[in-house]
């Protein structure tokens, strides 16, 4: 018979551990471990459905354990229960900050371990069609950029201009998450403008022009098909607006364009003014500093937010400066 999926179980003590594995192993693939250090290792190379953590192990705590398993980008969507005495108030508290999906009591209730890991397996297989999902997406937008050798590498160095305006503005992680997300996926929209429009070389025409402003709205409309693109849709749809109205599709101003695209719209322009295009060479990076000054002071950007911009991307052309010998 096929197993359910794989678990972990992390425990120091043999008896523990034996005794949750012969629960466990008639229906699921079961691994296991006697220290924190080791279960960092299997979750990161095996990649397990469900970890099962005792809250006291001798060097890296459980707690350790989860909190670095929901730190990690790569692994904090593996559910973790925590095994605790059930006495143990303090550890179920700091459980819950480090992270814990769920908790068990000692001695374990083999029904209440068999009910917690099917449900648990349940979310993890909803979780991994979720990112199976957001991942087709990212990959659209790596699509997009290769229809035009010129914008090879805009993806990236969006995601790098984005996440480090928004790092220095102490945005919190999720704000962060959806920078690096919506930096991918702002032209996703893209996919249905034909090739002889997106990659004409010269100037568009209104038709044309029309055409090009719908990228958008379609791109908002296909993330509107993935919930867990919420957070990053504002940064798709509004990305073209301009802080005095005249930009695009809703003709936002102000305050009313969401930052996250503000920040988006600043770092796309400005790989856009410093790389090759179709209609010209790549400007030089002072030149483009001053391009989105004048253009800021005619009302398309906040000037605070572009000086604090230009400001990081000097400091770090400094940093990467070769040092004279």
């Amino acid at each position: 018979m096929a197993k359910a999926g794989k678990v972990l179980v992390v425990d120091d003590y043999a008896p523990n551990l034996a005794g949750l594995r012969r629960l466990l192993e008639a229906h699921y693939t079961v691994m296991s471990a006697t220290n924190g250090r080791d279960a960092l290792e299997i979750v990161r190379a095996e990649r397990p459905d469900l970890v099962l953590l005792d809250v006291v192990m001798p060097g890296i705590s459980g707690l350790d354990v989860c909190a670095e398993l929901k730190r990690d980008a790569e692994t904090r969507l593996v559910p973790v229960v925590l095994i605790s005495g059930a006495q143990e108030r303090e550890a179920r508290l700091a459980g819950l900050d480090a992270g814990a999906d769920d908790f068990l009591n000692k001695p374990i209730d083999p029904e209440e371990l068999s009910t917690r890991v099917r449900g648990l397996m349940r979310l993890k297989r909803l979780t991994d069609d979720l990112e199976s999902a957001e991942s087709l997406f990212l990959t659209l937008g790596r699509i997009i950029e290769a229809r035009d050798p010129c914008t090879e590498g805009h993806c990236d160095r969006l995601t790098d201009y984005a996440t480090l305006l928004g790092a220095h503005l102490q945005l919190d992680g999720s704000d962060l998450d959806a920078l690096h997300r919506g930096a991918f996926l702002h032209d996703v929209g893209k996919i249905a403008i034909p090739d002889r429009v997106l990659l004409k070389r010269g100037k568009l025409t209104r038709a044309e022009y029309e055409l090009m402003k719908r990228h958008p709205i379609i791109g908002d409309e296909l993330c509107e098909t993935v919930r867990s693109l919420d957070a990053v849709r504002p940064i798709v749809r509004h990305h073209h607006e301009r802080l005095d109205g005249g930009g695009y599709p809703d003709a936002l101003s102000g305050d009313e364009i969401p930052l996250l695209a503000q920040i988006v719209s600043i770092a796309d322009v400005f790989d856009a003014l410093t790389t090759d295009r179709p209609y010209r060479a790549a400007l030089a990076t002072t030149t483009a500093y001053q391009m989105m000054r004048e253009h800021a002071r005619g009302g398309w950007c906040r000037e605070d937010l572009l000086a604090e911009f230009i400001d990081l991307h000097r400091a770090r052309e400094r940093e990467r400066a070769p040092i004279a010998v």
